[in-house]
């Protein structure tokens, strides 16, 4: 498949979260992602609001599921979500709920793996149980708690070939990835490329010299979708 440049809105208004996707989309940002952080502060009025301003777009909720699966997916899918979140290590009746829900309600279900006790399986469990997606993801407090104990900090890009290979759904990598490392998913065979935002422009490469935000972006998105079609699955 080619790849697909997602932003996640990790920001806590709605205001700031419609200004940054109008900001990304004319970078040339292929999908919305609602963040945990707005779907927090801004619940299903936030999830609606992007969806009416950015009608026809994808649109992720990242819900991270672990129980009431079908309903929480109705509800979001009924806001306008086209795609959403359910972890791993929720109960199999959670996952196979949330798959249910997504069929009948016409949205695409992506399977976090974040604290798995072997990623590879999680991704397997995940695909097996009907997940559209995998998203292969080292938490946030899970990385910074490593590291504050002198340890070297746990990178997606560690299995990252591995669950690609171990899987047959498109893969998605996510936590604590620098801008270049997550620009290079792709050659991982992982062709769903996460950028974070409030964004960092931490790449000299991508950094233009006016500090404009947006051409930034468009640089990046250039630069991800250069790749051209990505394998897919075991190959």
């Amino acid at each position: 498949m080619k790849p697909i440049v997602q932003i996640s809105l990790d920001l806590t208004n709605i205001e700031e979260a419609l200004q940054t996707a109008a900001l990304a989309r004319r970078a040339g940002v292929d999908w919305l992602e609602a963040g945990t952080p707005l779907i927090l502060a801004e619940g299903l009025h936030g999830v609606r609001q992007l969806a009416q301003n950015f009608p026809g777009v994808p649109l992720v909720a990242d819900l991270k599921t672990m129980d009431g699966g079908y309903l929480e997916v109705e509800m979001m899918a009924k806001a306008g979500a086209t795609h959403v979140v359910v972890m791993a290590r929720a109960h199999e009746e959670t996952i196979k709920c949330v798959v249910k829900a997504g069929q009948d309600f016409g949205v695409k279900v992506m399977g976090d793996n974040m604290v798995c006790p072997d990623m590879v399986d999680g991704a397997k469990w995940l695909e097996d149980l009907g997940c559209d997606y995998v998203i292969h993801h080292i938490g946030y407090d899970e990385r910074r708690g490593i590291a504050a104990q002198g340890k070297r900090m746990p990178s997606p890009l560690d299995q990252l070939r591995e669950v690609v290979q171990a899987v047959n759904v498109p893969v998605q990598a996510v936590g604590g990835l620098s801008l270049e490392q997550a620009i290079r998913c792709p050659e991982y065979g992982a062709p769903l490329v996460v950028l974070g935002a409030p964004l960092t422009i931490d790449a000299d490469a991508f950094r233009t010299a006016d500090g404009d935000l947006e051409r930034s972006l468009r640089m990046i998105c250039d630069k991800i979708h250069a790749y051209g079609d990505v394998p897919v699955g075991k190959g």
